[in-house]
Order: structure tokens, then C-alpha cells, then sequence
């Protein structure tokens, strides 16, 4: 008989596996595949973005799945407390850009490293290889798990940390969402998010500009209306199937939404390279250029502008010859590519798969979730915690300190439960 299990050796599962040990629990830690935390080792390009260290209001808004549910539990355990707990590990870690938290030996491994010794020493007994088929409950509470092999382990609480959909070679393969039902919980609709967007345009078909990357463009999706519905300034990459690159990645979810809403139909993006500027004040910049130099190649007038391959591409779309001079250009082709340049519109019809995702979006309905202690108002004894959720943030260390944060609660929570019940 143990005080806590912990299903799943994710971060949130590692996490809340330290926090009930770390309560002096008997914690017993289940990872159905043969290595724990894969998704930390992956995560952040191998480097494990660990956490963020903007203010709880802004990591709140790049977490645009729930992420206002997290305002509670940030109060019981948040991002500098992350920060603390991974110093006091002896992994060392430095602030990048946007707030996004490293460990200074850029090695994600180092971070998986520390969890698990803290594991050891807090004499946490983990079983890799060991997958579990369902919860054990009784109308009242969980009572403990059954193994694929069909043998029963009793515990007084159950933490689940399987993770959702995403990245499903690391373990995440959704086993977690039959059992939320069985407790009683509503499972909202699970979908890809912080993934690359499909397009059936022809010069995607014709991969005319496959490989192409544009520094900090605007990448904007609009509704049915033409009203936009989200912006991201960032980088982003043309590939053969359509457009991928992190500024594609964050619209990925309104991408999925929009076109769930208007019936399947293709939405459209909206794609500004030539920043600062609208279609007017385009235009006056590049007619401008064009004139002053009125005897020289127009590619080679503004080149430098955006990279040459759009810069070709776009004069294409508006029927400029690449060998035209600035004296034959006429004003309605310099406001065609001053249109394109702040404004070049394609139609998306779909995003790649829910397993080529970062992260899942849906999951565990948080209205069923007791915000403080990550406990379900549907079972007592059981918690969840990471992804299993329905809570996506962005990638830059958002999802990775919502899965810490409700796991650090939710292992916490379940040794509390446990005194409780023993006592009662």
C-alpha cells in the first residue's frame, strides 16, 4: 500500500512525484515507457526551456488556452519558485530573451539528471516499463491502479501526469482520457496547437518557395469578415506543405478554431514582411526608390528590403519583369507589391496532425479541477496535473511552467489528502 501514486515521468509527473516525497510520502512513480522525462530532454531544442520569468500577468497571456485558471495555483507555487527549486538541484540557469529560463550548460539532460536524483534521494520507488490499464475507485474515492499485467497497487491518492496527444514518441498517446471519463470528468475537444499549417496554394503545391524564411514578419489569421483575429511578429519558414516557423506556430490554434467555426472551410493569413509600413506608405517608399534610380534593375533598387526570393516572388504577383527599370514602372504595379509587401494574403485549409503537434490543446475540463490543490471535484483522492489538462500556452517555457506548477499542487495536495483520510 502506498500514500501516493504518480502516473507518468513527464515534468509534472517528476514534479509531483518530488512533492509528495518531499512531504515524506510512501510515492510510488509509474512511467509506462523505459526512460522518464523524454519531453524535458527534448524540450527546448535539447536545452530545456525550464521556465519563464515574465510577470505572472504575461506568462497568463501567452498561455492562451485557460491560462487565467493558473492565476490560483500561482499563488500556492509559481515561476520563481521553479527558478528556486532548480538552483537549490544545483542546475544553474540564465535568463534569454523573453524571459525564457535555460540551464547555463544548455543541456536539458542536466535538468532530467536532478529531478531523478532528488527522486533517489527522497526514496521515491519508480517502475519504468509499467503501464497502467485503469484507476480503481468506489463511489466515494480512487483507491489505487491496475497494471496492463493485471496486478492492483493500492494507494490513498492517485496523481494523473500522462500528458495529452502531443509528441507521441516520447509516450504522450492520450491513455489518460478514458480514465478522466470513467472518474466523471468531461474531456473538451482535443486538437494541435503550437503546430505547422497546411495550405493547397499552387506555388506551395509547386514548392516555389519551400525552404524561404522571413525575419520578424507579421503573420496575422482573419476571420470570415477579413477582421483579424490574432497577430504574432516573429519568424517564420515556407515549406512544401505549407507554412511552418514560430510566428506560424502561435497562430497554428486560432488556425483550427476559425476553421472548426466557419464549417472547414480554408481560412486566410495574412503575411506583412515589410514591417512599420501600411499600403500607402509602402508604396511611397518603393515608388520613391524606383524614380531616384529610374535607369537600374527594380530588383536591384530594393533589394535589401525583404529576402530577394519574396521580393521576386511578390514582383511576379504584380506583373513586374525582373529586368523592368524604375522609369517603366507604373504606380498601380508599385501598389500591387506595396499591397503584398504589408499585407500578402494565402488560404490555410488545416494544420498538420495532433501527433506532429507541440502541444495538445483540450483535455480535462478545468471547471472539474479544484484550482489550489489540482484535486478532481468529481473523485476525491485523484489529481491531475501537465497536459493532461485543458490548459496550452505558446512554446517558450509557458507550457513547461504550467506543467510544474499544477504538479509541484497536485503531488503536494495528494500527500495532504493523505493525512487527512489517514486521520479521519
Amino acid at each position: 500500500m502506498y500514500d501516493v501514486i504518480v502516473i507518468g515521468g513527464g515534468p509534472s509527473g517528476l514534479m509531483a512525484a518530488i512533492a509528495a516525497g518531499t512531504a515524506k510520502k510512501k510515492v510510488l512513480l509509474l512511467e509506462k515507457g523505459h526512460k522518464l522525462g523524454r519531453k524535458l530532454a527534448i524540450s527546448g531544442g535539447g536545452r530545456c526551456n525550464v521556465t519563464n520569468r515574465l510577470p505572472i500577468d504575461e506568462i497568463v497571456k501567452h498561455i492562451p488556452g485557460n491560462g487565467r485558471f493558473l492565476y490560483s495555483p500561482f499563488t500556492v507555487y509559481n515561476n520563481e519558485d521553479i527558478i528556486t527549486f532548480f538552483e537549490g538541484l544545483g542546475v544553474a540557469l540564465k535568463e534569454e530573451d523573453h524571459g525564457r529560463m535555460f540551464p547555463v550548460s544548455n543541456r536539458a539532460q542536466d535538468v532530467v539528471d536532478a529531478m531523478l536524483r532528488e527522486l533517489d534521494r527522497l526514496k521515491v520507488e519508480i517502475r519504468q516499463n509499467t503501464p497502467v490499464a485503469k484507476l480503481l475507485m468506489n463511489d466515494e474515492k480512487i483507491i489505487g491502479v491496475r497494471l496492463n499485467d493485471g496486478n492492483e497497487i493500492k494507494a490513498g491518492a492517485v496523481v494523473v501526469a500522462v500528458g495529452g496527444k502531443a509528441v507521441p514518441q516520447t509516450g504522450s498517446t492520450g491513455d489518460g482520457y478514458p480514465w478522466a471519463e470513467k472518474a466523471g470528468h468531461t474531456i473538451s475537444d482535443l486538437f494541435p496547437t503550437e503546430v505547422p499549417l497546411l495550405s493547397t496554394e499552387t506555388f506551395i503545391r509547386n514548392k516555389e518557395l519551400q525552404g524561404l524564411a522571413l525575419r520578424d514578419a507579421e503573420v496575422s489569421v482573419l476571420n470570415k469578415k477579413g477582421k483579424t483575429i490574432v497577430t504574432h511578429k516573429m519568424d517564420m519558414l515556407f515549406t512544401h506543405f505549407g507554412l511552418s516557423g514560430p510566428a506560424v506556430l502561435r497562430c497554428s490554434q486560432f488556425v483550427v478554431k476559425e476553421i472548426k467555426k466557419n464549417g472547414g472551410n480554408p481560412v486566410s493569413v495574412r503575411i506583412q514582411s515589410l514591417t512599420d509600413y501600411n499600403p500607402e506608405s509602402a508604396f511611397q517608399l518603393i515608388f520613391k526608390m524606383a524614380k531616384e534610380e529610374p535607369k537600374k534593375a527594380l530588383k536591384n533598387v530594393w533589394k535589401g528590403l525583404v529576402p530577394e526570393r519574396w521580393l521576386l516572388f511578390l514582383m511576379g504577383r504584380a506583373d513586374i519583369e525582373e529586368s523592368l527599370t524604375g522609369a517603366d514602372l507604373s504606380a498601380e504595379q508599385a501598389r500591387h507589391l506595396a499591397g503584398n509587401l504589408v499585407g500578402f494574403e494565402m488560404k490555410v485549409n488545416g494544420t498538420q496532425p495532433l501527433e506532429k503537434a507541440f502541444v495538445t490543446g483540450g483535455g480535462v475540463s478545468i471547471k472539474e479541477i479544484e484550482p489550489k490543490t489540482m484535486a478532481s471535484k468529481k473523485k476525491a483522492g485523484l489529481y491531475f496535473c501537465g497536459e493532461i489538462l485543458d490548459i496550452h500556452g505558446y512554446t517558450g517555457g509557458y507550457n513547461i511552467t504550467s506543467a510544474l506548477v499544477t504538479g509541484r499542487i497536485a503531488g503536494m495536495s495528494a500527500a495532504d489528502y493523505v493525512v487527512v483520510e489517514k486521520n479521519s
